[in-house]
């Protein structure tokens, strides 16, 4: 039996290069789950923080723009609370900020559409993990199969000439059960990190909706001001 990388596949036959693309994909979504993931609560963090800053100052504009400058997922949450509490299409008379209930869900939607892009792609190493075995577990019985029809169309009987074939057939078994393991460990730890980020943008977003509810006040005296400001000019 060729024991090398080239002659494993070859022994493998069709199932063991359907192994073999299931660990290329899951390589890859796992790479682009990393890069995704990769300073997501740091920069969520910092955005927030920002955002909060500006509003205590009673700058909405300053809040929008820091928003808009961000390339973090979580500026969407950040303005969907904005566009609520003070909506940027209505006039500057009319702008009287929402109600907090109504800052909060919006808010959380923002999250949870958030929440489900950070679990994007994840599906595909649980399922994987999940088939790898099975894909294996397939081309390990067309090789017996092959070994005994094999058998059968010689006349030879006795384990020692089917055991090369079943020992070729073997490959798949083990290449589906090696990849189904990197999948799963993979999943398994992007999924952990995913629920803890959630943890994480949810702890934030309850501050910022606190934070934004209790500069309401400023809000709604900043639009009377705007007014004034413009009569006088």
């Amino acid at each position: 039996m060729d024991t090398t990388f080239v002659g494993i596949f070859r022994n493998g036959s069709a199932s063991m290069w359907i192994i073999a693309a299931c660990s290329v994909v899951a390589v890859a979504v796992a790479i682009e789950r990393a890069i995704a993931l990769f300073g997501f609560h740091r920069k969520a963090r910092a955005l927030v923080t920002a955002a909060v800053a500006e509003l205590r100052r009673g700058d909405l504009a300053g809040a929008r723009g820091r928003c808009e400058a961000s390339r973090s997922p979580a500026a969407e949450l950040v303005l969907a609370g904005l566009d609520v509490a003070v909506p940027p299409s209505t006039p500057a008379p009319a702008r009287l900020p929402a109600a907090p209930e109504r800052i909060g869900a919006a808010v959380d939607r923002a999250r949870q559409e958030v929440t489900l892009r950070l679990r994007r792609n994840l599906w595909i190493l649980g399922t994987v993990g999940a088939t790898a075995p099975f894909v294996g577990l397939f081309g390990t019985v067309v090789g017996i199969m092959h070994a005994f029809a094999e058998m059968a169309r010689t006349g030879q009987g006795g384990f020692v000439v089917v055991a090369a074939g079943i020992s070729e057939a073997l490959v798949t078994t083990a290449g589906g059960i090696a990849v189904a393991i990197e999948a799963v460990v993979l999943y398994n730890f992007l999924n952990t990190h995913v629920q803890k980020l959630a943890v994480q943008l949810r702890l934030l977003s309850e501050a910022y909706v606190e934070a934004l509810v209790e500069a309401l006040p400023s809000l709604r005296a900043g639009a009377p001001r705007a007014v004034e400001a413009r009569g006088e000019g």
